[in-house]
């Protein structure tokens, strides 16, 4: 058992960790500020500091009294259309905040920062498929950048502090507890909208491709890397790119929606293509997907379907 402080962990991808590490026995703490997660997402066994990573007091209070062996950095602002209409904010957060996560545990003899970092938003668009960690750096969205920078800045307090890390670049995670009203997460955007009979909105064609890998499987690659992969960073995901036209059918097929897309203008900073090469992750983390996209889906609609009956049976 080890004492290991999540940040994020009211989120979507971060809750679900929480519960993974209270199952593993591990003796968790959470920082998350619940602008976007929730406090019932948090695992009760799990300690919930209602902080702000961009609050270098409060979270220095935090690491003081909780003295976690291991940080799971995940909170974040993690929507690419929000960081392209206020990249000040994307940065606060995702830089300026990591930056206080990693001072505080190397202040405090943390043992190691497992940082969640994008393969998504990172590569840009792709000169070869699938992308392997090699691949240039060419971010389309003040999210990747943000995101890399936060990356680079880890590796220079290993170098310079001997502070173990590992960095786990996630495709597009899909899952239960997924926002369905945010900007960001078409499988619960679209999940959400067809149990209510709303029409969805596919931006751009609809071709634009991407690697759907489900939330279990983003848990086992953070346990995974609390011991392995030190001061390197890892592709997450299928190495298969799925059209957002095909999520549309299958989600359609698993709701029973009858309607059709309505299509909108193409977003600015998203990439068109984008699937993830994850030999390394095999290689290096025992880690390799286990969730295919059709049981995902469906694990995921189930969730959505249960949560609008209970919010049906709560109505007066």
């Amino acid at each position: 058992m080890a004492k290991v402080l999540v940040t994020g962990g009211a989120g979507f991808i971060g809750s679900h960790i929480v519960d993974g590490l209270v199952a593993a026995g591990h003796d968790v703490a959470v920082v998350d500020d619940l602008s976007a997660g929730k406090r019932e997402q948090v695992n009760p066994r799990a300690r919930l500091h209602q902080v702000d990573v961009r609050d270098a007091a409060a979270l220095a209070q935090v690491f003081d009294r909780e003295r976690p062996e291991y940080v799971d950095h995940h909170a974040a602002q993690a929507s690419v259309a929000v960081s392209v209409k206020d990249p000040c904010r994307d940065a606060a957060v995702n830089i300026l905040g990591s930056i206080n996560v990693f001072e505080q545990a190397r202040r405090t003899g943390v043992r190691k920062v497992v940082y969640a970092s994008t393969g998504g938003a990172l590569y840009g668009e792709p000169r070869y498929l699938p992308c392997d960690e090699e691949h240039p750096v060419y971010p389309l969205s003040p999210y990747g950048a943000s995101k890399y920078a936060a990356d680079k800045y880890l590796a220079l307090y290993g170098q310079l502090y001997g502070l173990r890390y590992t960095v786990l670049r996630y495709a597009n995670v899909y899952g239960p507890r997924q926002d369905p009203f945010g900007e960001a997460g078409v499988v619960a955007i679209f999940a959400e909208k067809m149990l209510r009979g709303v029409q969805p909105v596919i931006f751009g064609t609809g071709e634009q491709d991407r690697d759907f890998v489900y939330v279990s499987d983003i848990v086992q690659a953070n346990l995974l890397a609390l011991e392995r992969g030190d001061g390197e960073a890892f592709n997450i995901g299928t190495e298969v790119g799925v059209s957002v036209n095909h999520i549309f059918a299958q989600l359609k097929a698993a709701t029973g929606y009858k309607g059709a897309p309505v299509h909108d203008a193409p977003r600015a900073g998203d990439v068109f293509r984008i699937y993830l090469k994850a030999a390394k992750a095999r290689a290096g983390l025992g880690w390799s997907p286990r969730i295919s996209l059709d049981d995902g889906v469906r694990e995921t609609v189930e969730y959505f379907r249960k949560r609008a009956g209970a919010s049906a049976s709560r109505q007066p």
